[in-house]
């Protein structure tokens, strides 16, 4: 690397560590700047020599000056020659070279007027598109031959009894095609290939476009090679089409062409079929020989009704037609929505004893004025923030900044509206050729939107650039979030939303009266609400058509060269220029903002921040969860369960699942979204405050870009030694990287400041989902209460209850826990240390910057300084017990995986270490281990090793906490070492050329004395990890199903790429369709322990987050860590530990065994293994039945133990 460049993007940095060589400035990247020597020739004389290159210099300058004058005359922008200064020679020979180029760009004119003629010719009015078929099976061409000499009058009758004809199975010789690849697993490639074309359909069919699709999939049909892509669905997308429109004869076309491709019509191809026959009122006979064909298939009429999603009108079509065929056919009723069968959940949803569901401390009429500022917002599709940073001095600069900015956007709106109409018009050239274009995705929004969509991608792209990849999918998702939403505009789902939402308020206001029902349950008994049919795109296609954006983006947005010369011709330049970079040992294709642009953001210092809909937390209570598509935002689509874009295993697995299977998790998501939250304005002030000075790192408040380290020299000093330079280098890579990772957290901060700042005087909500574990998450990223101690700082109930007799001693306990002083000491010790120290704490919450700061050194100070603020607040009240408080209060789990575990092995030892018993001091493992491996030190000293005697006084808890932490979620002894290594080299004091050695030693001692600790622990976890990898090398991903229903899947596949080829890069992706790859073994075994307790911990919270929700409490979650006001934390304590013993009395770990050896040991899943992975299962087999031994202790102890969650 000749020089090390810093980016714009680098906070206060900016600059380049510029080699002996002047660099090129930007804009002259593309400019030719010099000419090459010519050949040497060792016959030729010196004075030849000196002819010949002479000789040489002129020709090349005759041909870059002719090519140069070519380019000029194309149009051809930002590129110039440096003028070089040659002696001709006084010959013209020379001169034939500027004639060749001369003619070729005669030649490639003509060219291009001919390519211009055709296109005018060739108008999208002026193509015409196919519609019959070419047949290659015989006997299926006779039929519709005999269609077509038929009279007009008579036609629908011969179409009729070709459809009566074409119903009959064939055989595979009369089928008349190719033999069609049926292996395992198709090539990725291919698959991509298919899901492109099938959303080319389905987008056709939404857009109107169905003559369209029609002529693309005969296109494809006709050509041998081609209608091996084609399937099933995609027959039956074009073939619902029609029927939907009631056009018979282009209907039994595509039918026939589904039995010519020898495919077998399916459940959707008979509804299809039966549902056009029932629009245009088809004679009894035609629909009685479909019905027959249908149930000789296997598929009864019922199964119409019960297993397709349908619209009304579709609906009535279908039952129009079954009940001319049968006219005694009775739709199958809508069965009474299922109740969970789970034990766990039985009291959940017992319909005796008392029931107080919590309501929301809003009137009817506020929350219907919140419903309708929500759907406003979705509508909008995006949100426009004020910015909280320092708003610049409005100086000339500025003010003339914003108004060029202004200026450009209104003329690259323009530029890129002529070039998105210029694509969507090639691209509709390429789909009436035959080739499933991108040209029907280019038409699911107006051209303003997506021109408003590209707009707001160029102004939030970061000035050190975006990878091509992530902008791609970026863009692709927005085009698809904003498609769906406009199509529940257009099917009127919006007007029935507001009458289905207004009905469901009456549960959740405060001023009404409803019976106790769940959210779920109540919105399931004002009938079904239908929605259109959501279909992701693949990964492949959002990136396809993603990638068109950006390149369009690229090629439309241009600015001046010098935005100071306002007269005369002015010179455009690319704002948008496309790089490679390597990142992490990787090639990768990055879209950078030109620094001219750059600059200009940063001098017109905007004040607003533009963040999507589903990015902002929800202005009234979330849809409740009723199913894998309905739920949380009003109008946008969001994921059940979170997974890697293009994953479908997931959805498969919920699709299977019994919808009572469900409900659990469903009513868990929804009581987390209903909590009303909103912001601590004054703390959020004294955030500002800092934020907007110079920030603070040791109070998470990452200070400005002009904070950013500086390297002491930039450019090393003449005579600089290789060693001298190789460290300053060093040292600019260092300060980059800091400066990036600042500017990085700044922006972060930013986001969730300027979001607070948004909310502060309105109540909101946060939506939740979960991951594949069913571990829960809220869905808007930036402002949460998962995040840092900021941003949990920040949020406070939106309603607010009495302090009650023990609330402010919770209270106090509370902040005792946050500062983390007492981790060793009781309940009560706490207690009497808050009281202690009051006066510091009314001093932190009267003058947090300006008096002592006690708050400032707390474990979580900003958290410490809100409590701090509360405490003051109540203790200063008239009545402390009638004191309203707003303040979240934690209970947290003591090391709550290896609760799981000690609970799972019934590990008295380990049991006791963890908290599960009761004591009066809480127990501290991390402790515990710590002062175990300084006995196994001690010993090692004494018997000489040098090691054990250069770490006498440095183990400590925090040296080998975060090990012991995550020892439990499987991580390995390299990654253990790694973790003592950071934790050594934190230690000043510490001989550092002893901390590889160190590490390794400590990491094998922590190892030793968990195994001694928690033997039951180990046992399970070695049970667990050999299972999954028996069952992966046997080809499967692991599969499970929590106590409380979730079936989960473990994501690790082997990597397989895809491509996506052409324009000005190759996007190359790692495909995530889980079903055509192998599992990763390594992946599949070291995850199964961890996700395993994940899962077990998720459902322990779910369990205590709806009991806490039927007993009437607020309560929201961060994974172990439970929240509620101060004066219910007794009876959400109860609850919790409730919960946790009832799950663990329930047979886990005979239930996984059972479910494993069902799901992978039977004759069903066993048949077409080779004799290798029929040996595995055996195994497999053997070790499922040989579950872990366990100990004696008794779970009802947890009851009683002060420790287990405080």
């Amino acid at each position: 690397m000749s020089a090390l460049r810093w980016t714009r993007g680098a906070a206060g940095l900016g600059r380049v560590l510029r080699s002996p060589r002047p660099h090129r400035p930007a804009s002259e990247e593309g400019t030719l700047g010099g000419l090459c020597n010519s050949r040497r020739s060792s016959a030729a004389s010196p004075c030849e020599r000196d002819v010949q290159r002479e000789w040489g210099h002129a020709e090349l300058l005759e041909v870059l000056e002719a090519r140069v004058r070519q380019l000029r005359a194309e149009s051809t922008p930002g590129m110039r020659v440096k003028k070089v200064q040659v002696d001709r020679p006084l010959l013209g020979r020379s001169s034939r070279w500027a004639q060749k180029l001369e003619a070729e760009k005669e030649v490639k004119q003509r060219r291009q007027e001919e390519v211009e003629q055709q296109k005018r010719a060739h108008t999208l009015e002026s193509w015409t598109l196919r519609k019959e078929p070419r047949i290659w099976s015989k006997k299926l061409a006779g039929y519709l031959q005999q269609s077509k000499g038929a009279p007009k009058s008579s036609e629908e009758e011969q179409l009729a009894r070709v459809l009566q004809a074409a119903l009959v199975k064939l055989t595979y010789h009369e089928t008349g095609t190719l033999a069609r690849k049926k292996t395992k697993a198709l090539e990725t490639q291919t698959l991509a290939l298919q899901q492109k074309c099938l959303a080319f359909f389905e987008c056709c069919v939404c857009t109107g476009q169905l003559p369209l699709a029609h002529h693309v999939l005969v296109t494809h049909h006709n050509n041998r090679d081609k209608q091996q892509v084609l399937t099933l669905d995609m027959y039956n997308t074009v073939m619902l089409g029609w029927a939907r429109k009631g056009s018979f004869r282009e209907l039994v076309y595509v039918f026939i062409m589904l039995k010519d491709a020898g495919l077998s019509p399916d459940l959707c191809s008979y509804a299809a079929v039966l549902q056009c026959l029932g629009r245009r009122d088809q004679d009894v006979h035609t629909i009685q020989r479909c019905v027959k064909q249908m149930m000789e298939e296997g598929f009864r009429p019922q199964l119409l009704f019960t297993d397709l999603v349908l619209e009304e009108e579709e609906r009535t079509a279908l039952l129009r037609a079954v009940l001319k065929a049968e006219p005694a056919f009775c739709p199958p009723p809508q069965d009474p929505s299922p109740v969970s069968t789970s034990v766990l959940l039985k009291d959940v949803y017992s319909k005796e004893g008392p029931v107080s569901y919590p309501k929301l401390h809003l009137p009817l009429d506020t929350l219907q004025e919140l419903f309708h500022q929500q759907l406003h917002v979705e509508l909008s599709s995006s949100v426009c923030v004020q910015s909280v940073e320092k708003a610049p001095v409005m100086t000339k600069e500025v003010i003339e900044a914003r108004k060029t900015l202004k200026a450009l956007r209104a003329q690259w709106e323009a530029e890129l509206l002529s070039e998105l109409r210029e694509m969507k018009a090639a691209m509709g050239r390429q789909a009436y050729e035959g080739q499933p274009s991108l040209y029907p995705f280019l038409c699911l929004l107006s051209e303003e939107e997506f021109v408003s969509i590209l707009m707001q991608v160029l102004q939030v792209l970061p000035a050190q650039g975006e990878p091509l990849l992530q902008l791609a999918q970026n863009l692709g998702l927005r085009v698809l979030n904003r498609h769906l939403v406009k199509q529940k505009q257009v099917t009127n789902h919006v007007q029935k939303l507001e009458q289905r939402y207004s009905q469901y308020l009456q549960l959740l206001a405060s001023d009404t009266q409803a019976a106790p029902y769940l959210p779920r349950e109540y919105w399931e008994s004002l009938g079904p609400l239908e929605a259109p049919p959501q279909q992701p795109w693949s990964m492949a296609v959002q990136l396809q058509l993603g990638k068109q954006l950006a390149e369009m983006l690229v090629q439309a947005v241009r600015m001046p060269r010098s935005l100071a010369a306002r007269h005369g011709a002015q010179h455009y330049i690319p704002v948008l220029y496309h790089v490679y970079s390597f990142r992490s040992f990787r090639q990768v294709g990055i879209l950078k903002p030109h620094p001219a642009y750059t600059h200009l953001l940063e001098t017109a210092a905007e004040p607003t921040l533009t963040f999507e809909t589903t990015e902002v937390p929800m202005l009234c209570p979330p849809l409740p969860w009723t199913s894998l598509q309905s739920g949380a935002y009003l109008l946008s689509s969001t994921k059940l369960m979170r997974a890697t874009e293009g994953t479908t295993q997931h959805q498969r697995l919920l699709e299977r699942c019994p919808p009572a299977q469900l409900h659990g998790a469903l009513d868990a998501l929804t009581q987390l979204g209903n909590c009303a939250w909103r912001v601590n304005g004054r703390l959020l002030d004294l955030v500002l405050q800092i934020f907007r000075d110079k920030g603070c790192m040791h109070l998470g408040v990452p200070p400005p870009r002009s904070e950013a380290p500086r390297p002491a020299q930039l450019r090393p000093p003449p005579g600089s030694t290789p060693a001298h330079k190789s460290e300053l280098r060093k040292e600019l890579a260092r300060c980059l990287k800091a400066a990036r990772e600042m500017h990085s957290l700044r922006s972060e901060a930013l986001y969730r400041l300027s979001l607070a700042q948004h909310l502060r005087h309105r109540v909101f909500w946060l939506p939740h989902n979960m991951d594949f574990r069913g571990r829960t998450y809220p869905c808007p990223p930036h402002f949460n209460h998962l995040g840092s101690d900021l941003a949990r700082a920040l949020l406070a109930f939106a309603e607010g209850r009495p302090l009650g007799p023990r609330g402010l001693d919770w209270l106090k306990i509370h902040l005792v826990n946050l500062t983390g002083l007492k981790k060793r000491d009781s309940l009560r010790m706490r207690l009497a240390f808050a009281d202690d120290v009051m006066e510091e704490i009314l001093d932190s919450a009267d003058n947090p910057l300006t008096g002592r700061k006690w708050w400032t050194e707390a474990d979580e100070p900003w958290q410490t300084l809100a409590c701090c603020m509360e405490v003051a607040q109540a203790v200063r009240s008239p009545d402390p017990a009638a004191y309203i408080s707003h303040l979240p209060v934690h209970q947290d789990g003591s090391c709550n995986g290896l609760q799981h575990y000690a609970a799972l092995g019934r590990d008295s030892v380990g049991a006791a270490s963890v908290n599960l018993t009761p004591s009066d001091l809480p127990q501290d493992v991390y402790r515990e281990v710590a002062t175990q491996v300084e006995d196994f030190r001690r010993q090692h000293a004494k018997q000489g090793l040098r090691v054990a005697q250069v770490l006498e006084g440095f183990i400590s808890r925090k040296v080998v906490k975060q090990t012991v932490m995550t020892v439990v979620y499987g991580v390995t002894r390299y990654g253990g070492r790694l973790q003592i290594e950071k934790r050594l080299r934190e230690l000043s004091d510490f001989p550092q050329e002893f901390v590889w050695e160190a590490s390794h030693y400590l990491v094998r001692q922590v190892f030793k004395s968990l195994q001694e600790m928690f033997s039951s622990t180990r046992a399970i976890q070695h049970w667990l990890t050999e299972s999954a990898n028996l069952i992966s090398h046997a080809g499967w991903p692991v599969e499970w199903v929590t106590p409380l229903g979730i079936p989960v899947i473990q994501p690790y596949h082997r990597e397989s790429k895809v491509q996506v080829k052409g324009g000005i890069q190759s996007i190359t992706f790692t495909s995530s369709v889980d079903d055509n790859q192998k599992p990763n073994t390594l992946k599949q075994k070291n995850g199964f322990p961890p996700n395993f307790i994940h899962s077990l911990d998720s459902s322990h919270m779910m369990l205590t987050a709806l009991h806490c929700y039927r007993k009437g409490l607020t309560f929201v979650s961060v994974h172990d860590c439970f929240w509620t006001h101060a004066a219910d934390i007794p009876t959400m304590n109860e609850v919790c530990r409730e919960q946790f013993v009832r799950l663990h009395s329930q047979p886990i770990l005979e239930d996984l065994a059972k479910f494993l050896e069902e799901r992978f040991c039977s004759v069903s899943s066993t048949r077409s293994l080779k004799p290798s992975e029929l040996a595995l299962v055996v195994k497999l087999q053997e070790t499922l039945r040989s579950l872990p031994e366990t100990g004696t202790f008794d779970l009802g102890q947890v009851i009683r133990s002060t420790y287990f969650f405080s």
